[in-house]
């Protein structure tokens, strides 16, 4: 895969991460459920706070609304990274393209620049059809950067095997209560950056928990500080959501915040059995 020159500014955040070649920030802004110009507002001022990563998804229904904020920001277009994922209904090789196609005109953007398998819905079997279809894309054009999202290590190597193709990224649900250490492993052996969806935990109560708040106070932080700066120490890309100016700015701080040994190995113990907060991919079926 050619190395792919992906600008990496951002304000109060490292030059990037290499996986697969291609560079990425090392954090970015989850926006599902920023809609219509309230949508647009919420991004722009994620953008004007230094967000440079921006994760969208056809099935979120705000391709328009993230690709407007870019068009209308004064950040020049190739500092700006949009990320947008591929549903389950359009696993076909046609439709897939197809897809993309609506994605970009969606967006209102010349280009994508990232597009992921959203689930691999692997009782359909047609994710490695719709991975060769990205693959074509990328090769027309329409994307730069392809990769997958809650694809588990056997459905990695398959789509791999089929088209010699490595995905940058595998965006995958990550935070203390499940912090996926096999599947990041699988993905560091295969040269694929882990991208963390979820990384405050979702609707868990992780954010109050105990050991949390107790490594916030001793670091004079907030609790939500404290969970991504654990996502950055682990290497993984956070997508933290906010349509908060302040907080959109306060989240970008996570990298001023240095977890010591004994903070890691106290939040490592929240991991359960099963902290799953979303659905097996496995079995689960996003259309």
């Amino acid at each position: 895969m050619a190395d792919i020159p992906i600008p990496t500014r951002a304000v109060l955040t490292p030059e990037g991460t290499v996986g697969a070649g291609a560079r990425l920030p090392a954090i970015g802004l989850g926006t599902y459920g920023l809609r219509g110009a309230a949508g647009v507002a919420a991004v722009g001022t994620a953008i004007d706070a230094g967000f440079r990563l921006l994760d969208t998804a056809f099935n979120y229904d705000n391709e328009g609304a993230v690709g407007r904020a870019i068009i209308d920001s004064t950040v020049p277009r190739d500092e700006l990274i949009y990320s947008t994922k591929l549903p389950g209904r359009y696993h076909g090789y046609e439709l897939a393209l197809q897809a993309v196609e609506e994605s970009l005109f969606r967006s209102g953007l010349d280009r994508l620049d990232l597009v992921l398998i959203h689930w691999p819905n692997p009782s359909v079997r047609k994710y490695v059809e719709a991975w060769r279809a990205l693959v074509e894309a990328r090769e027309r054009g329409l994307v730069r950067m392809i990769g997958v999202s809650n694809f588990l290590p056997e459905h990695l190597d398959r789509i791999i095997g089929d088209s010699g193709v490595v995905p940058v990224l595998n965006q995958i649900e990550v935070h203390p209560y499940h912090p996926q250490d096999e599947v990041r492993a699988a993905n560091a052996e295969r040269g694929i950056l882990t991208e963390g969806w979820s990384p405050l935990g979702a609707s868990s109560d992780l954010i109050g928990h105990d050991i949390v708040t107790g490594i916030a106070e001793a670091h004079g932080t907030s609790p939500a500080l404290v969970l991504l700066a654990w996502s950055i120490a682990l290497g993984v890309i956070p997508l933290p959501k906010s349509a908060t100016a302040a907080r959109q700015a306060a989240n970008l701080t996570a990298f001023d915040l240095e977890l010591g040994a004994t903070d890691l190995d106290r939040l490592r113990r929240l991991a359960g059995t099963d902290g799953r907060r979303h659905s097996d991919p496995s079995e689960h079926e996003e259309m």
